[in-house]
Order: structure tokens, then sequence, then C-alpha cells
């Protein structure tokens, strides 16, 4: 599989003050934020990852961590994934923020989050060039 970008999710039982902490008391710099704007999820730098403090824990993954992989092809890769044995627990779908996930999980049980980046989606265009 190749790895395109990376980062890993928390899913925190308090956001707020998760964001709180990552960005103030460990002084993570923001490489970006999304969602609703009074209460955003955030992207962070993480030395040579990226660290997302989104959602919940109840949300999606009661042990509250996961990992997202970027990926060219999700549909190759889910062909690729199944022939090799790995169970596939949600088939790929665009979701209404416009990335196609597909979810596996590790032999622990951590979910893995395969990501492909549609051609036409914001995070693929230099938001530097664009004017309001």
């Amino acid at each position: 599989m190749e790895i395109l970008s990376s980062r890993v999710l928390i899913r925190p039982s308090d956001p707020a003050a998760s964001r709180r902490f990552y960005r103030d008391v460990l002084g993570l710099a923001i490489y970006r934020e999304f969602g609703d704007p009074a209460s955003p999820s955030m992207v962070f730098f993480l030395g040579n990852g990226l660290l997302e403090v989104s959602g919940t824990k109840e949300d999606i993954d009661p042990r509250g961590v996961s990992l997202w992989l970027q990926v060219r092809d999700v549909a190759a890769e889910q062909q690729r994934l199944t022939d090799a044995g790995v169970q596939i627990l949600r088939a790929p779908k665009q979701e209404f923020w416009g990335l196609i996930e597909m979810w596996i999980a590790d032999p622990d049980g951590i979910k893995i989050v395969i990501v492909q980046i549609p051609d036409d989606h914001p995070l693929r265009r230099d938001q530097r060039n664009l004017t309001s």
C-alpha cells in the first residue's frame, strides 16, 4: 500500500479540553481547522506527522484512537485487502465532506480509515491562490 499522507485521530471525551491541551499546553501548531466554527475539529503538526482532534469518543470508536491513511485509489486497496483476507468493516463511501473513506481494523481492533481525496476536493487545491 502506498501511503500518501497519514495522521493519528483522537476522538476525545471532552473535545474542548483536548483542543486546549494540545494547542495551549503542549503548544502544537495548527495545521488546519474544519467543521463547526464554535467547536472546530483541529489537525495539529506532530513532528513528522499529524494529530487530528475531532468528534467524540462515543461518536465513532470507544477506544478513541484510529489511524487515517491516504491512498491514491481506495477501490484498488479494497480489492487488494480483501484478497489478503482483511475484513472490510465499511466499504468505500464518499462522505458529506467529500472524502472517500473505507474502514478496516488492525489485529487489536484499532480502526484504520483508508482515505482517497477526489481530484476536485478543496484539499487538492492550493488555497493561497483563491480569492474571497
